[in-house]
């Protein structure tokens, strides 16, 4: 009898997006220290902490497209340099406020993405893989080379962002933003997958021809799913653009889509937590790296050139044994933890 109030009984308990007292009172804390933590962190922890909230939005975008609906895209960085870029030329040349351009930027990239999910009407597997790294590729090819648009390698100059009339520029105000964003892409994200569209979504992933035949229309859903993940990948972008005020080519280019592949790999594909994990762990991953390498690299200066091997070689490692040994991810060894230590002390 224990044991039962830890399990769901109705379909409506395993609906809600809190499923225990202990969760909301986590989440609570967790949000808490996330509201504190400008106040009491420097100003490299709060760029970093933005970077992770920009890196969640991004990674729950590439979540619906390829966690629930099971179409692998290699070019999620292009459609964040579409957003990126889309923010900068509204905000710096036709002189756009910030609550304009940020939206502008999503709708841009879901505009993008729709063309670019067109493909996956006939394609999947490595076929669609193929099509979306040629995405990839003609965007960073347009960007460095459309200069009268791009600036190509001297980059967009951002206007100071203004919301409702206050300066959110600087890491401490525009930290707020990025979390808003953050906060709210995940709950729209958990949302999705108990929805109608999100069992649309994992019916294609799973069997896409059996979805046909009981009445998914194929077509919608696969162009949705990449309409929404390209509009939250295009948010990210906007804000990436916004929070480091000069946008330039190198933020998007193919090593960022490795990346956030990564990110729902570390995490968990088809798991809202395991995208916001995977994405925060793999933010503050290089930073552990150069924490630990740079007293080596002090000690042994023939090991300083290396160092961005290392962190390259380090994150292939982990994707490996991740893909290896956990493929359910983070989130994975999260769930078997909640499974042993639920029924204590009569676990067996």
């Amino acid at each position: 009898m224990a044991v039962t109030r830890f399990c769901t009984r109705t379909y409506r308990q395993d609906l809600r997006i809190f499923p225990s007292p202990a969760a909301k009172i986590g989440l609570a804390v967790l949000f808490l220290f996330l509201l504190a933590l400008p106040h009491f962190g420097g100003k490299y922890i709060i760029f970093v902490a933005c970077l992770c909230g920009v890196s969640v939005i991004s990674a729950l975008g590439l979540n619906v497209l390829t966690g629930y609906t099971g179409l692998i895209s290699m070019g999620h960085a292009a459609f964040m340099g579409i957003g990126a870029y889309t923010a900068a030329i509204l905000s710096a040349k036709a002189g756009f406020p910030f609550i304009v351009a940020l939206p502008l930027a999503g709708v841009m990239a879901a505009m993008t993405g729709a063309v670019v999910g067109i493909p996956t009407l006939r394609l999947k597997g490595m076929y669609l893989v193929v099509t979306t790294l040629a995405f990839q590729f003609i965007t960073e090819h347009v960007i460095y080379h459309w200069e009268s648009l791009t600036q190509s390698d001297k980059g967009i100059k951002l206007a100071t962002p203004y919301l409702l009339g206050v300066n959110i520029g600087g890491y401490g105000k525009i930290y707020y933003v990025i979390l808003l964003f953050a906060v709210l892409a995940a709950i729209f994200t958990k949302n999705l997958a108990m929805s109608r569209t999100g069992r649309a979504f994992v019916a294609v992933r799973d069997r896409d021809i059996a979805a046909e035949i009981i009445g998914i229309n194929l077509t919608k859903y696969k162009i949705l799913a990449f309409v929404i993940s390209s509009f939250m990948a295009g948010l990210a972008g906007a804000l990436h653009a916004y929070l480091v005020g000069l946008i330039g080519p190198e933020y998007f280019v193919f090593n960022q889509s490795i990346l956030y592949i990564a990110m729902i790999i570390v995490g968990g594909m088809g798991t809202v937590l395991g995208s916001i994990v995977g994405a925060v762990f793999m933010v503050l991953l290089p930073e552990v790296i150069n924490a630990i390498s740079g007293p080596i690299a002090s000690a042994y200066p023939f090991f300083s050139p290396r160092i961005g091997a290392v962190s390259v070689t380090v994150y292939g490692l982990i994707i490996i044994f991740f893909l290896l040994f956990e493929p359910d991810g983070l989130f994975g060894i999260w769930v078997r933890l909640k499974r042993y230590w639920k029924p204590w002390p009569f676990t067996y």
